[in-house]
Parts: C-alpha cells; sequence; structure tokens
C-alpha cells in the first residue's frame, strides 16, 4: 500500500502519454503550434532508487519510488503577437508523498535524488519574460530558476538527464533562492564574453506565485553576478567548446551556522567553474559524440553556513560504445568541507560523493539510466559510508 501514490500517478502520467501520442500520430497539431511561434515539450521522470550499503537503513523501503513530470511552453511573441520577446512557462508536478530515499536510508548532506520533490499536482514554477534590449543586452524577468543560468554546467546542471545527487547538479556553496521572482540582464561585451547580474526574491516559496514573499513584511534580495567566456579550440574533428565562469553573490538575509548562538546578515561568497569539450568523435557541428569534462569550486563564509568549501570534478563521454551514438556516461565527484565553527553539529570535516551513471537512448523519446553513487561520511557525522542504486525511466514528448 506505501507505493500506491507511485503506482496512481505512473499509471495517469502513462494514460496521459498515451493520449498525446495518439493525438500526434493523428494530425500534425504540434507542428502548427510550432508554426505559430509556440513550442511545447512534456517529459515524465520515474526513479527507482535504494540504500544498499551503510548509511541511515538499508531496510526502510519508503521513497524508493519518486517521480515527476515538466510541461514547458515556449512562445515567440513576435511571431504570435507582433511585440518582441520570448514567454517561457514552465509546470512541474510529483509523486510521492516522500522526497526520495535520502532522509530515511542515506542521511546525506546534498541529496541523492535532486528530482524527488515530493507529492505535488502541478505548480508552475517558471514564468518569465525575456526580451532583447539590443543586438548585446537581453533582460529576462519574472520567476526563474536562478540556478540555470548562474554557474549552469553543460554537463553537471540536469538532475533529469544527468547526474542524480544534488552536489552534481548545482554549487552546493551557493544558496540559489527557489523558483523565485527576479530580474536578470545578460551583457554580451563580444562574441566569446558576457557579463550577467541578477536580483532575485531570497524568501521565494516555489509552490507559491512569489508576491507574498517577495512584497509583504522585511524584504531581502539574493543578489548575483557572473562573467564567462566561451571557448572554440580547434581540432581535427572541429571546434572544442568550453565555458569558464567566475561568480559572487550576496543574501542579506539573517543567517547563522547550526553551532553559533547568534545571526549575521549579508551572507558573501563567491564560485568558480568550467566545463570544456576534449575529444570530438566527427567534425559535424551538430554532433556532440566525444569527451567533455567539468570542475566547480564554491566558498561561503563559515559563521553563517554550515558548509564552508565546496567542490565537484567530472567527465560525460557520449558515443562511447560504437553504434551507440547517442548514449552518456557520466561520472563525477563532490566534496563538501564543513565550517569548523559546527563542529559540534557536523563531527566529520567534510562529506564527498562519488556517482556514475549511463544513460541509454531506448528510443528518441526514452531513456534508461542506471545509477550507482557512493556517499563518503553522509551528513557528515559518524554514519558509515553508503552505496545507493537505482535506474531512472526518462520519457520525452
Amino acid at each position: 500500500m506505501r507505493n500506491l501514490g507511485w503506482k496512481n500517478g505512473f499509471l495517469t502520467i502513462i494514460l496521459v502519454l498515451t493520449s498525446i501520442n495518439v493525438q500526434a500520430e493523428q494530425g500534425t497539431w504540434r507542428d502548427e503550434l510550432s508554426d505559430s511561434g509556440i513550442e511545447m515539450g512534456f517529459g515524465v521522470t520515474n526513479i527507482y532508487q535504494r540504500n544498499v550499503k551503510g548509511g541511515l537503513s538499508t531496510n526502510d523501503r519508503k521513497g524508493e519510488f519518486a517521480g515527476s513530470y515538466d510541461l514547458e511552453l515556449t512562445a515567440d511573441l513576435h511571431r504570435l503577437l507582433g511585440i518582441e520577446g520570448t514567454l517561457y512557462i514552465h509546470g512541474e508536478g510529483g509523486w510521492t508523498d516522500s522526497e526520495g530515499i535520502d532522509g530515511i536510508g542515506v542521511g546525506s548532506t546534498f541529496g541523492v535524488n535532486a528530482d524527488a520533490i515530493g507529492n505535488r499536482s502541478l505548480d508552475i514554477v517558471e514564468l518569465f519574460y525575456e526580451l532583447p534590449l539590443s543586438d548585446t543586452l537581453t533582460l529576462t524577468a519574472g520567476k526563474i530558476d536562478f540556478s540555470g543560468f548562474f554557474d549552469a554546467s553543460a554537463y553537471a546542471n540536469d538532475e533529469a538527464t544527468q547526474f542524480l545527487n544534488g552536489a552534481l547538479v548545482n554549487n552546493a556553496a551557493v544558496p540559489f533562492p527557489d523558483y523565485s521572482l527576479g530580474l536578470i540582464l545578460t551583457y554580451n561585451l563580444s562574441d566569446n564574453w558576457y557579463l550577467m547580474g541578477g536580483i532575485a526574491d531570497a524568501q521565494a516559496d516555489g509552490r507559491e506565485t512569489g508576491f507574498r514573499t517577495t512584497f509583504h513584511d522585511e524584504d531581502y534580495f539574493f543578489y548575483i553576478v557572473e562573467t564567462g567566456v566561451t571557448t572554440a579550440i580547434e581540432s581535427p574533428n572541429g571546434d572544442l567548446l568550453g565555458t569558464y565562469r567566475a561568480g559572487l553573490w550576496n543574501d542579506p538575509q539573517p543567517k547563522a551556522n547550526s553551532d553559533a548562538s547568534r545571526s549575521y546578515r549579508d551572507d558573501t561568497g563567491f564560485y568558480i567553474s568550467a566545463d570544456q569539450m576534449l575529444t570530438k568523435e566527427n567534425n559535424d557541428p551538430e554532433d556532440t559524440q566525444g569527451l567533455g569534462v567539468f570542475v566547480r569550486y564554491g566558498y561561503a563564509e563559515d559563521k553563517r553556513n554550515d558548509l564552508e568549501h565546496f567542490y565537484s570534478v567530472g567527465a560525460q563521454y557520449q558515443g562511447l560504445i560504437d553504434g551507440r551514438d547517442n548514449d552518456v556516461l557520466g561520472l563525477g565527484y563532490a566534496n563538501a568541507h564543513f565550517s569548523d565553527g559546527a563542529s559540534t553539529t557536523y563531527t566529520q570535516d567534510h562529506e564527498g560523493v562519488i556517482e556514475a551513471y549511463y544513460s541509454i537512448e531506448v528510443s528518441d523519446t526514452i531513456h534508461l539510466t542506471p545509477d550507482i553513487q557512493y556517499l563518503i561520511n553522509p551528513g557528515g557525522t559518524t554514519t558509515s559510508d553508503a552505496i545507493t542504486a537505482g535506474l531512472r525511466l526518462q520519457i520525452d514528448f
């Protein structure tokens, strides 16, 4: 009975997907929408994950099944209404009531399943308007996922298709707010050099519109600025693309690490990151087969945060096996060093994770991904090292 909610949700999604597929076969409704300036996408992620060794418990089965679904709409307002700009809407839902196995079986600070969002029907988590102010300046305004714009690695930024562990999705040292009302300005200083700055509601709750937390009571706003360069290194098989970034952030909310007796305002930190393709299998510019690597580092002040230093490194290879051009192998390692001021709470000085996945293309719209993680000092305590194994099914329409 404890998995009934997941089963009902899964069956509902299958029925919806079947209906959409039938409609797609009967007509060209999606092509007609695209011709008018509207692009739609629908995806479902199903994850089975189990703690097989160590951690808090290997016996409790709660949370082993989790899933989410995403509905996206992008509208070219110039083609639709004759006004400049693009409108983007993202709705997200999920199941089950439990947010994965982490709090029950593993106890990781990072979270071993970044896609486990709990039981939701459908929340509008993003709704923003993107307006080109000039050839080099773009404004983005609305409800935004800031982690999708800032420090957005090509190989470690999407729990639905890449790594599952939260430490290999985003920079754990950056306190990105939840989906929040905000503004982002992007300025292209040259063809390969950009500057980007943003302001967001620091108290956001992604399940709400954002107006209550943004404009009521005392207001706190998260500030972030990033600059980066893109590269195109020549090789016999075409350009090897990469991006190198550095960013600063400020969160004015009162904060303290877990052992502190008082709070401090104006939390500030910085990050650097890079992703770079190292080898390419052929000279087709549209083909991404080959080896790419990434690295991240983040710093946050120890008296305001439990986590002071963070870094992650990893690699991705697409098309490693002959004849499997769209399969992807990923391997990553992340490490967080806890604040010396919070040594009572965190009896170990760090937590680490090694994760490997292999994404198998079953068809153009279906991918099956075995995933394994090894957690070192989960939760920064004396909890024994843990091993989790999982399987992710991703369906896109």
